[in-house]
C-alpha cells in the first residue's frame, strides 16, 4: 500500500507525494497498519493470479516500505524485481528489508513518470494505491503502466473498488462516501485501464473488515 501524489497543498504536509504511511511520523507503524487492514491476504492473492515464472522482471509501482516487492521475489527467486515510491523515508526501511540479497532493488519514482524504457517488464503489481492519485494523474499512471510493459505483459491491480455496496458492511459504506474511492466504484477501474490500451479483466473481489470491498484486476498489454 503506498500513496503517490504531486498534490501536497491536498494532503496537510508540505511534500509533492503523500507519504506511505500518511505522515512521516506514523511510518514505523506503517506496516504493522496494512497488516491490520489485510494488505498480507491481497499481497498473497495478487502474487497467486500472476503465477511468476522464472526470469520475468517485475515492477510494483507505489512500494510503501516494500513487503509485496519482497514477498514477489521471495515467490519466484529467479526473477527481477523492482519496487518504486516516491517517499525516500518507506523506501529507507525498504532497502533494510533486502540487505545482502541480489535480484531486487528499490527506485524512488512517481507513478506517473516511471524511469524505466519501454517494454522493460513482464509484469506490473499495483497494490491500494490507485484510489490516492488525483483524478488527472490516474490516466498517466495507467499509461506508463502500459508503456513498461511488454506485449502480452501484465498490470496486477488491488484497490478498494468495483462493487461496493451498503451491504458489505460498516467500513463499505464509508467508502461509498469516500471521494477518493469515487472513481474506482462499479466499472470505473476497467474504464481507465482500457482507455489507456489495456486488455482488463475482473479477477476476483471481496469484503475486508476494515476496507470494505477489494477488487482484483488483471489488464494485459496487448501483443
Amino acid at each position: 500500500m503506498t500513496k503517490n501524489t504531486p498534490a501536497a497543498q491536498d494532503t496537510g504536509h508540505s511534500h509533492d507525494y503523500l507519504p506511505a504511511a500518511g505522515r512521516d511520523s506514523m511510518l514505523p507503524f506503517y506496516d504493522i497498519l496494512t497488516r491490520l487492514l489485510g494488505a498480507g491476504k491481497v499481497h498473497r492473492s495478487l502474487i497467486q493470479q500472476a503465477a511468476l515464472a522464472p526470469d520475468t522482471r517485475v515492477l510494483e509501482i507505489g512500494c510503501g516500505t516494500g513487503t509485496l516487492t519482497v514477498a514477489a521475489k521471495d515467490a519466484q527467486p529467479r526473477a527481477d524485481v523492482v519496487g518504486t515510491d516516491p517517499d525516500p523515508l518507506a523506501l529507507a526501511r525498504a532497502e533494510r528489508k533486502i540487505r545482502g540479497r541480489s535480484g531486487i532493488r528499490f527506485e524512488r519514482a512517481y507513478a506517473q513518470d516511471l524511469p524505466f524504457p519501454d517494454a522493460a517488464f513482464d509484469h506490473v503489481f499495483s497494490s491500494f494505491m490507485l484510489h490516492h492519485l488525483p483524478a488527472e494523474v490516474q490516466p498517466v499512471f495507467a499509461s506508463e503502466a502500459l508503456r513498461v510493459l511488454r506485449p502480452g505483459g501484465r498490470l496486477h491491480l488491488a484497490d478498494i473498488g468495483g462493487n461496493i455496496t451498503a451491504a458489505d458492511g460498516y467500513a463499505a459504506r464509508r467508502m461509498l462516501r469516500n471521494q477518493h474511492v469515487s472513481g474506482n466504484l462499479r466499472d470505473g477501474i476497467p474504464r481507465l485501464l482500457r482507455a489507456a490500451g489495456f486488455d482488463c479483466e475482473e479477477v476476483d473481489s471481496g469484503v475486508y473488515r476494515h476496507v470494505g470491498r477489494v477488487t482484483f484486476y488483471r489488464a494485459t498489454r496487448p501483443a
